[in-house]
């Protein structure tokens, strides 16, 4: 894989990654961009972004993040959904419906794609597009 830094286009981070991966972060990448089309995708971090919100925390601290993303780890690969509502995170009230996962607040991990249930991973990420056009900016 290139190094991180060099990477400038959602194509080719996926290009980068050994095939397992690619495949498998391709055909995710594939899912978000039918299910979610207006969440462009971008490079941020190192990591495949698509969508994007303003926050700014009580303490006055701001800026900008994904509301979903994907990314290929050393031991596992990441899709994050970073949206929240009055229940709590996305992600993390629905990890016993996504599969053999490790789930966060907002970061799903899995070894291989068929661990993921890709189904209502893509269901988390229409819900959190919803919550994002519900609200330009979001302060947390």
């Amino acid at each position: 894989m290139q190094a991180r830094n060099a990477i400038k286009s959602p194509r080719a981070y996926l290009a980068s990654l050994p095939t397992p991966r690619r495949h498998a972060l391709s055909a995710i990448d594939k899912a978000i961009r039918t299910a979610a089309p207006d969440l462009k995708p971008h490079i941020m971090h190192g990591m495949l972004g698509y969508g994007m919100y303003h926050y700014k925390y009580a303490s006055g601290r701001e800026g900008d993040w994904f509301v979903v993303g994907l990314a290929s780890q050393k031991h596992y690969m990441s899709l994050y959904i970073c949206a929240c509502d009055e229940k709590g995170y996305l992600a993390e009230r629905n990890r016993h419906r996504l599969g053999k996962v490790s789930v966060g607040r907002s970061c799903i991990r899995f070894k291989k794609l068929e661990d993921l249930e890709l189904k209502v991973a893509i269901e988390l990420v229409q819900q959190a597009r919803a919550l994002l056009k519900k609200s330009a900016s979001l302060t947390v």
